[in-house]
């Protein structure tokens, strides 16, 4: 019999400890003959991310401790490993250099950077005969936006490197046709962000391995490329959007493009990652395609997408491979976390290649994928979490306290899938909703761009839209409303706070508070993002002042929590600093919680604990509610 107990009071056996596990994962797969590896985020290492590999009965380390395969490309990191000519060569985080695997140990395949961090390569992807091809990116001044970006062919025997081409600002690793005699790629110069224009680019080989002229097949400023592969020597197929949708086309190299399914669902998404994958070739005009997050088949005789494994609704871009007779990826569902699967088309059968952890399936949330509607008439999409605890039951006529979840890019999407952080909360007591606002991708590029030089209002509005909506339905407490975000998402939660009264408090994690500033001290792949979010500087500069968390804070609707990493490059720590020390002595209850060692993103088992219980005891403090099992936030004032 379940036991009357307020919201937010629950006790739950899903501990913090178990969300910071789920906190890594698997990402970078790919398949190295007839084996699936991939690489493995390892929260409880210190964040490391290791190289392994499935092997009968479970997975084996390809590279042991200390080696991290990890890069700093764009910031955000490319795919980090490849295997060429046989030989495994991958990116060590704390130094940025390739190295390769030997039988006699681990060698560096490229120099000592002169200076910490000063080159970066990242995108790794085997090229001719005794090369492997990666995106180099080296520092040329003393702005973190001073910098320099070229392809690279590094020897596999350690014979140093050449540079293949520099056609763009931003630059994806060639990939080398069949018959060894072109090399296809794509790039972008600023202000442009990889979602907003793309150019794919092509250039013959010769003989010495030397990159002639290249010449542009497709994309431009208002066309996004995300992804190219080489079909036959003379076609290549790529996702590009120049109907609105990211769909999979065949583009000859006398210049033909053809859309293989035009449909309205996005076949591809945001390359904030280069070396990302949504599509692979299965052969016989079949393809395998990520479509908003779920797998699918691509068959050209009839143009139709149609949707495999329903139990899994998000599938990642950062792995998808042919394998055997189907396809491996990372993958997680309603009830799943993200795990290595392999999905065989002609009998239908999944089979976990990583085990899924024992959970207690009677406390996990039950995503719900739901419709809002704004005061103008714009559709909000969202995932919805109401609150599971079979042990517990609120008193009759209460409604529970609501978390408004808000994604990072903000181009990110929420799918309807399980996140431990968010089963967290709802088993103890909380409902979720991840929106889904104006700017994210999987829409369409229409709703993407309804956040053109709108953010900071659009994005604030579709969420209080959201959450008000629940309200009204009976669904949350109005008087009991927060908002939590990371990032971009930070961002929103910092001018939802600053700018309404709609929530009573709010968790803001490595944020943006200064959008001038910021533009100022960023990396240099997002330092002109905002001519597009924003506007353009110097003619847009009052708009960057009234949207900015740290001009409005003197509004700050209720209490706040900062979580910040020491040594986040993409937003650095001083615009967090600034805000606290301002509210000092104005009576808002408030924590700053600093963490060494993490960059943008928490991936360090101890920093992910300490992060979310501070975060329950804090939102039960400002809600008036105990918090049993966790240690209480002092709140300043």
């Amino acid at each position: 019999m379940s036991r009357i107990s307020p919201y937010g009071t629950w006790s739950s056996p899903i501990t913090a400890a178990e969300a910071a596990a789920a906190g890594g994962g698997p990402q970078w797969l790919d398949a190295v003959g007839d084996e699936v590896w991939w690489a493995e985020a390892r929260p409880a290492e210190q964040g490391r991310v290791a190289l392994v590999r499935a092997v009968p009965g479970g997975t084996e380390d390809v590279l042991p401790a200390p080696w991290n395969v990890r890069n700093r490309l764009h910031e955000y990191g490319g795919r980090p490993w490849a295997v060429a000519d046989g030989v495994v060569v991958f990116t060590h985080w704390a130094d940025q250099r390739v190295y390769a695997l030997r039988e006699t140990g681990v060698v560096p395949l490229t120099p000592s950077p002169a200076e910490p961090q000063g080159v970066r390569y990242g995108d790794l992807h085997a090229g001719r005969p005794g090369e492997v091809w990666a995106v180099r990116e080296r520092s040329t001044g003393p702005r973190p936006s001073d910098v320099e970006r070229e392809l690279v062919a590094i020897a596999v025997d350690g014979g140093g490197e050449r540079v293949l081409a520099a056609s763009h600002h931003f630059l994806t690793v060639p990939k080398l046709s069949p018959d060894g005699r072109h090399a296809a790629w794509f790039g972008w110069d600023h202000p442009l962000m990889p979602w907003d224009g793309t150019e794919l680019c092509v250039a013959p080989i010769a003989a010495d391995g030397s990159f002639g002229p290249h010449r542009v097949l497709a994309g431009g400023p208002d066309v996004s490329v995300c992804q190219v592969e080489w079909e036959t020597p003379s076609a290549l197929l790529a996702l590009l959007d120049p109907d609105g949708w990211w769909n999979l086309h065949r583009i000859g190299l006398d210049g033909s493009v053809v859309n293989l399914a035009p449909v309205e669902r996005e076949v591809g998404g945001p390359l904030w990652k280069p070396g990302s994958r949504w599509f692979v070739p299965l052969g016989g005009g079949r393809h395998a395609v990520l479509a908003s997050g779920r797998l699918a088949v691509l068959d050209e005789a009839d143009g139709s997408v149609t949707p495999v494994a329903g139990e899994l609704t998000a599938w990642s871009s950062a792995g998808l491979a042919v394998h055997g007779d189907g396809v491996a990826g990372v993958a997680a569902g309603p009830v799943r976390e993200a795990a290595v699967v392999h999905y065989a088309f002609g009998s239908g059968v999944l089979t976990d290649l990583t085990p899924q952890p024992e959970l207690p399936a009677a406390y996990l949330p039950e995503p719900q994928e739901r419709l809002f509607s704004t005061a103008d008439g714009e559709t909000v999409p969202a995932v919805f979490y109401p609150p599971r605890n079979p042990d517990f039951a609120a008193p009759e006529g209460t409604r529970p306290p609501l978390l408004v979840d808000v994604h990072g890019g903000p181009t990110g999407q929420r799918f309807a899938q399980l996140d431990l952080d968010i089963a967290y909360f709802t088993s103890r007591g909380f409902a979720v909703a991840a929106v889904n606002y104006g700017g994210s991708t999987g829409f369409g590029r229409a709703y993407r761009e309804r956040l053109r030089e709108q953010w900071g209002v659009v994005d604030v509005a579709d969420c209080v839209a959201v959450a008000e909506a629940l309200v009204a339905a009976g669904l949350a407490d109005g008087e009991r409303l927060g908002i939590r975000g990371g990032s971009a998402g930070g961002f929103t939660a910092a001018a939802s706070l600053t700018t309404t009264k709609t929530y009573r408090a709010g968790t803001v994690m490595y944020p943006v508070l200064d959008l001038a500033g910021w533009v100022a001290d960023t990396h240099d792949f997002e330092s002109r993002y905002l001519d597009g979010l924003v506007g353009p500087l110097p003619a847009a500069k009052q708009r960057y002042v009234e949207r900015s968390p740290l001009a409005n804070a003197a509004s700050l609707a209720g209490p706040v929590l900062f979580q910040q990493g020491l040594e986040d490059r993409i937003c650095p720590p001083e615009q967090a600093d600034r805000f606290v020390a301002g509210l000092a002595g104005r009576g808002i209850p408030y924590a700053y919680q600093r963490f060494p060692g993490e960059q943008h993103g928490f991936r360090q088992a101890s920093t992910i604990v300490a992060a979310l219980e501070a975060e329950l005891s804090f939102y039960g403090q400002v809600f008036g509610f105990e918090t049993p099992g966790v240690a209480r936030l002092e709140l300043s004032r």
